[in-house]
């Protein structure tokens, strides 16, 4: 492998390793905000009542656990609040 592509390698693991270590700081950028109760199992961004770890939600729509989502969509989500229930 070449050095060039090795550097193109190194950069884009690292950019991809920023956005899923801070969402919060990726909803600041891009203008995103958090909406609770739209998760699939397991697919939640960060935080529920009962855990502070992303990919822990136990199932579909928890009331509690959120992802990141276009400022604006969450309200149109059935099921998706701003806040958790």
């Amino acid at each position: 492998m070449n050095k060039t592509a090795v550097l193109a390698a190194a950069v884009a693991a690292a950019v991809g390793a920023s956005f899923a270590a801070a969402p919060a700081a990726v909803a600041a950028d891009k203008k995103m905000e958090k909406c609770f109760g739209v998760a699939k199992a397991k697919g939640n961004d960060c935080t529920t009542a009962t855990s502070s770890c992303a990919g822990t939600s136990k199932v579909d729509n928890q009331k509690d656990a959120w992802v990141l989502v276009p400022a604006g969509l969450c309200d149109r989500l059935v099921g998706g609040a701003k806040a958790a229930s």
